[in-house]
């Protein structure tokens, strides 16, 4: 079976690597939805963490197609793309699209998610 997600290091800070996922986003026609501060949201119940910040992203066109699909796969909307770091290091991390069609089979959908996957891995690739 393959992975469920696809990271890899980058040499940029942090903010940097946040920035370059959203930009990069866009660029291939994702929507940035929302930006979770994770770090932020734990400090704020007392738990420290190193930074860690997960980015929706979106496709109105893929996301209306799948859904008409099967409406339960909004469990896996949106993309997330998480940033965050770890013993110094810095890295970009996505849940692999394409295992979506794995959860619905039934829903047919292998060929629209490889398409995803694939555009967002570019947007992981490019951004580190």
């Amino acid at each position: 079976m393959e992975k469920f997600d696809y990271t890899v290091e980058t040499k940029k800070s942090f903010d940097d690597a946040v920035a370059a996922v959203e930009a990069k986003s866009k660029e291939k026609g994702f929507g940035v939805l929302h930006v979770h501060d994770v770090k932020a949201t734990l400090a704020g119940k007392g738990f420290d963490r190193e930074p860690l910040k997960i980015i929706e992203i979106c496709n109105a066109k893929y996301a209306s197609q799948v859904l008409a699909r099967d409406v339960k796969i909004s469990l896996m909307l949106p993309c997330p793309i998480s940033v965050y770091t770890q013993e110094g290091k810095t890295y970009i991390s996505t849940l692999r699209p394409k295992m979506i069609s794995d959860f619905y089979p039934q829903a047919d959908i292998t060929t629209l998610a490889a398409e995803v996957d694939k555009i967002v891995l570019n947007i992981v690739n490019e951004a580190r």
